[in-house]
């Protein structure tokens, strides 16, 4: 039997990514991401849900993530669902589906509020001399170019 394996989710950042080294020291990191629906119901009433996505992003891709990207980013993610499964201190079977991403887009933001020195990125502000990364002279880094990373032995 044949299968297809692919998500494609947009949304926001619900905290800032977490890098971790796996015990191999290949780098691994761990993003939240909420994607939200909005309609009107019968009644004309605006109506919204969030769905909210674990994602994993592997190798050169996760330390560029957790370099460039904060809470509340507007992101693409492409990639599979992954189901990890495991069992807890207590004995207990546990599992977890989420996206583990081939390739993270940073998005342009303009519709996030600014503060006062024009940047949206908490970390990125005039004194420090931080770069702002929706301007026109700071380029997203492609990531595309990163490589496959299904020869991990995990």
């Amino acid at each position: 039997m044949a299968s297809f394996n692919k998500v494609i989710l947009m949304g926001r950042l619900t905290r800032d990514p977490e890098l971790k080294q796996a015990a191999s020291g290949v780098k691994v990191a761990d993003l939240g991401l909420a994607v939200s629906e909005q309609w009107k119901d019968k009644n004309g009433e605006a109506q919204e849900t969030t769905c909210f996505v674990d994602v994993v992003v592997w190798n050169k891709q996760a330390e560029i993530c957790c370099q460039y990207l904060t809470k509340g980013r507007l992101i693409l993610v492409e990639g599979r669902l992954q189901l990890d499964e495991w069992t807890n201190q207590q004995g207990e079977k546990r599992s977890k589906l989420r996206v583990r991403a081939n390739r993270v887009q940073f998005m342009p933001d303009g519709s996030r509020r600014t503060d006062s020195g024009g940047s949206e990125h908490p970390g990125a502000s005039q004194a420090t001399g931080a770069a702002d990364l929706n301007s026109p002279k700071h380029e997203s880094p492609d990531l595309d170019d990163l490589g496959d990373d299904d020869d991990l032995p995990f």
